[in-house]
């Protein structure tokens, strides 16, 4: 008989497939929330707000939906890494020629940014996850991210994935930007700090749970690296692949692995011949 855990089951299993498409997904958010804050010059004040209104919207078919599909779970997770690169933007930066590029002095309608800061922005932003955690801890549900099936748990969780995006976003213009490392150094750090908390999986003292979280974080940071390698100027130490372009392969390649996904996710929860066969024998009583 199937468990009602995993007739239930809302989101996906942890596997090296997941994080691969969350790196795709952080790196698309990135590329996709600059086409329009930037490229297609609508500003930080007025991308945040669509891109917002966006994330609400796939948020509730995500929640509406009765059990796991690849494509509703990845859109949102998608729709945060845009939103999160546009609120990241909006906090931390301002009209300054430090942000604005080529003579410009404004960037669409609205307020140009609130120019916090990346150390500023990132305190606020921590705060507000450890907030969310502190709240998730002391409702009593789990950390487990397989094991999550009710609204609540739902709503906590998909509350936290958008803010360690935007937190991810503000760490991986920190790397790019202001660190001196640059892009292509900025995501090698990352990259390294990854294979630390592979390694630490080997080490029973410390929970899977922790190590989960800090790498979703730390693979936004990664994605927007990346991002910014592939589309910045070659004066900057990009690619100058641009935006639109590098957005359009990226998506591609995202939709690619949402679908290999909900094949391997049908293929799993079809009755195999036994199951299939008891499932007659039974009709036939």
């Amino acid at each position: 008989m199937t468990s009602t855990k995993s007739v239930m089951k809302k989101l996906p299993e942890v596997t090296l497939a997941f994080w691969i498409m969350k790196i795709a997904a952080t790196t698309l958010g990135e590329t996709a929330g600059d086409l329009f804050a930037q490229t297609l010059k609508l500003g930080y004040f007025v991308t945040t707000i669509a891109l917002f209104l966006i994330f609400v919207v796939t948020l509730v078919v995500q929640l509406r939906s009765r059990h796991y599909n690849p494509f509703f779970y990845w859109t949102v997770i998608l729709s945060t890494s845009m939103a999160g690169t546009t609120v990241s933007d909006f906090m931390n930066r301002d009209a300054s020629a430090k942000y604005l590029s080529g003579g410009a002095k404004s960037l669409g309608w609205g307020p140009q940014g609130l120019g916090l800061g990346y150390p500023e922005g990132a305190a606020i932003l921590i705060s507000i996850l450890l907030a969310i955690f502190l709240a998730w801890k002391l409702s009593g549900m789990t950390f487990q991210i397989r094991d999550i099936v009710t609204f609540r748990g739902e709503a906590l969780f998909w509350s936290a994935i958008l803010v360690s995006n935007t937190l991810g976003t503000s760490m991986g213009d920190f790397l790019s930007d202001s660190s001196g490392l640059g892009y292509l150094g900025g995501a090698l750090l990352v990259t390294g700090l990854l294979a630390v908390l592979v390694a630490l999986m080997k080490v029973p003292a410390v929970p899977n749970v922790l190590l989960f979280w800090i790498g979703f974080v730390l693979t936004r940071p990664l994605g927007a690296t990346a991002g910014d390698f592939l589309t910045k100027p070659l004066a900057k130490g990009g690619l100058d692949l641009g935006t639109a372009g590098s957005s359009a392969v990226l998506l591609a390649v995202l939709f690619g692995l949402m679908a290999h996904a909900h094949m391997q996710e049908r293929r799993t929860s079809e009755p195999g011949p036994e199951a299939e066969a008891a499932r007659q024998e039974a009709g036939r009583r």
